[in-house]
């Protein structure tokens, strides 16, 4: 008798995607929609969290009946319901998060709360079914830069992060100053296809250092610096030049540490994740790289790489099968940790009054 399967539904509303999608055993995508709200956002040159909020708000319940139907399943057919919990924009986070309270509250099904940025590393596990701890994960979004030590499932390092513009978010700041449109991941990556990386040379912050942090706030200010010299002097401005020299300086940072840690760890893989991690580049240099040092690369499908339900489905089915489960009194996360527990609200309000116990018996000492 064959084994029935495990289906999660999942939930993701983070930032300014909706989306959701039905995962059998942690493995099998069963169905999968993503609906994103980049044009209500692109005349603002960036996420608006209010416009995020309601926009999810039409979407959800819609949204969630189509997964279902796609795949042919009811909610008595599920096992859980998994969500994003944090981190991401607040007002959106609550959405998905009162959705999949109600869902799980009233069919009486586990409610399983996950990371974001988990959910993005365990995109990998969706394609990649050699892939196993441990490993290097680069997670790069609009949002975050973070390189993580995966020791286990669900044991996570985090070896160093941005220690300002994340580089998705540096990414649009720059195709936002150059008038080149929103977001500015994909449009810089085309451009510098068509220019030369060597010709407008950037710094390399934090290259040399022996962290492994990142920081893209001055190279940032050192493309501004550029455009604002090269028209006061009255000279032309490359741009596919200038969009290659950018992402090069970007790229060099990220691929270095990545390699450097997966030697100091003694791991011999490493796992690309998040937005940024579909830049054609970014791949491209971290396969010369890892072929050179005699590493494997992993990294997800461009559909999988952006904020999608099914990743979140996957983290979910490995808590899910640990036992856990979110009670349905939690609150989201804007700021959640990777590996951090996710509170209920009466263990929030204990932490929160240890913290002002601690202020007020320091500022008394």
């Amino acid at each position: 008798m064959q084994k029935k399967s495990e289906l999660i539904l999942a939930i993701e509303t983070s930032c300014d995607e909706t989306a959701a999608a039905v995962v059998a055993d942690g493995k099998e995508i069963v169905s999968s929609i993503v609906s994103s709200q980049v044009n209500l956002h692109r005349k603002f040159g960036g996420v608006v969290p209010e416009l995020a909020s309601r926009k999810h708000l039409e979407l959800i319940n819609p949204l969630i009946s189509e997964v279902l139907n796609a795949a042919k399943v009811n909610l008595a057919g599920l096992s859980a319901i998994a969500v994003t919990v944090g981190p991401g924009l607040v007002g959106a986070l609550l959405i998905g998060l009162s959705t999949a309270k109600a869902l799980a509250y009233t069919n009486r099904l586990p409610l399983i709360g996950v990371n974001h940025l988990e959910g993005h590393i365990f995109a990998n596990f969706l394609e990649h079914g050699d892939l196993k701890p441990p490993f290097i994960c680069l997670i790069v979004s609009g949002g975050h830069t973070t390189l993580i030590f995966v020791k286990d499932i669900g044991e996570y390092g985090i070896l160093g992060e941005t220690l300002d513009d994340a580089a998705g978010e540096a990414f649009d700041k720059i195709a936002g100053f150059l008038g080149l449109g929103y977001p500015g991941g994909p449009i810089i990556d085309d451009l510098a296809k068509e220019g030369n990386p060597k010709a407008v040379i950037f710094p390399r912050a934090m290259l040399h250092s022996k962290d492994y942090d990142f920081s893209l706030s001055g190279l940032k200010t050192a493309v501004l610096n550029y455009v604002t010299r090269m028209k006061n002097e009255g000279e032309p401005i490359n741009v596919s030049d200038l969009c290659a020299g950018f992402q090069a300086a970007v790229i060099d940072v990220l691929v270095q540490k990545s390699i450097r840690a997966a030697k100091e760890k003694n791991v011999g893989k490493i796992v690309l994740a998040g937005g940024v991690a579909a830049n054609s580049s970014l791949r491209d240099e971290f396969r010369v790289a890892t072929e050179k040092e005699n590493l494997r690369l992993y990294h997800p499908s461009l559909d999988l790489c952006t904020d999608n339900a099914a990743m979140i489905g996957c983290a979910g089915y490995y808590r899910f099968k640990a036992g856990e489960r979110l009670s349905f009194d939690a609150y989201p996360d804007p700021n959640l940790r990777l590996g951090s527990k996710i509170l209920s609200k009466v263990e929030r309000r204990m932490t929160n009054e240890r913290k002002i116990d601690q202020r007020r018996t320091s500022n008394v000492e």
